[in-house]
C-alpha cells in the first residue's frame, strides 16, 4: 500500500483548494451576518416620506428592462471572444497560414453575430413606458 504524504506532487494544489474553499465559505458567512446585523429594519417609512418640497412618493414595482441583460450578455459574449484572440496572436508564427485562416473564419463569425444583433435591435436602447 502506497502512503500519500506531504511529499506528494499535488498536495500543495489540494491544500490550496481546501484553503480557498474555506476562505470563500468564511467570507460568505461573515458578509451575510454583517449585512443582517448592520441593515436597518425600519427604513420603509423614511423611504416613503416626502423629501423637502419634492412630490409625494408612490410605491412603484422595480422593473428592470430585459435590455440591460441583453446588452450585458452581448458585451460578455464579444469580450470573451476577443480574449480568445490573444493566445492566437502569441502563437501566430507557429500556427502559420492554417491559423491565419482559422482566425479569419473566427472574425467572420464574430462579424456575422454582431450584424445579426445589430439588425435585431439588440444594440438599440429602448425606453420603457
Amino acid at each position: 500500500m502506497e502512503h500519500y504524504s506531504v511529499a506528494h506532487p499535488y498536495f500543495g494544489v489540494f491544500l490550496l483548494f481546501v484553503m480557498t474553499f474555506g476562505a470563500f465559505m468564511a467570507t460568505t458567512v461573515v458578509a451575510r451576518l454583517a449585512s443582517r446585523a448592520l441593515s436597518s429594519k425600519s427604513s420603509e417609512k423614511i423611504k416613503l416620506s416626502v423629501y423637502e418640497c419634492g412630490p409625494e412618493v408612490s410605491k412603484q414595482p422595480n422593473r428592470l428592462s430585459p435590455q440591460f441583460y441583453l446588452f450585458a450578455l452581448l458585451f460578455l459574449l464579444f469580450d470573451v471572444e476577443i480574449v480568445f484572440m490573444f493566445p492566437w496572436a502569441i502563437d501566430f508564427k507557429l500556427l502559420g497560414w492554417f491559423g491565419f485562416a482559422e482566425m479569419l473564419l473566427f472574425i467572420l463569425l464574430l462579424a456575422i453575430g454582431f450584424v445579426y444583433a445589430w439588425k435585431k435591435g439588440a444594440l438599440e436602447w429602448h425606453n420603457i413606458k
